[in-house]
């Protein structure tokens, strides 16, 4: 699938591996928000950044399901608890810890620092957009 990213020259650069705004043809999937729970629906020990990590792969699982791959992720927001710029690095090793897994494509990323999600064990919660293109086109 292809996607372009666009980074518009009037506006700050994104941070590596992010885009402005991307663009793709085919069939949209949305996913749910993932959170940090194995397949037994036990929250992950680790604090934020194995919970981010395990949160992300539920996420690609989620779109492999649908017929898709991470790779055509053109979308993602993040919801973290009480967010705070020194839990970036806690993010981060949870992202790259994911990506060891599954590729990721440049994309479109937003994140929310937010009270509280529907348990208090849960630290963050991923949802997605992914375009693949459909056989019959």
């Amino acid at each position: 699938m292809a996607v372009l990213s666009f980074n518009p020259p009037n506006t700050p650069p994104p941070a590596p591996g992010f885009s402005h705004a991307t663009r793709a043809r085919g069939d949209i999937v949305h996913v749910s928000g993932q959170v940090g729970v194995d397949e037994s629906g036990a929250v992950v020990p680790g604090g934020l950044a194995a919970q981010a990590e395990q949160a992300l792969i539920n996420l690609c699982r989620a779109v492999e399901a649908a017929g898709a791959q991470a790779e055509d992720l053109v979308s993602v927001r993040f919801y973290v608890v009480n967010w705070k710029a020194e839990l970036f690095s806690e993010l981060t090793a949870g992202g790259e810890a994911a990506s060891r897994k599954y590729s990721f494509p440049e994309m479109a990323v937003t994140l929310v620092g937010v009270a509280s999600l529907f348990t208090p064990e849960h630290l963050i919660e991923v949802d997605g957009v992914a375009v693949v293109e459909s056989a019959d086109r």
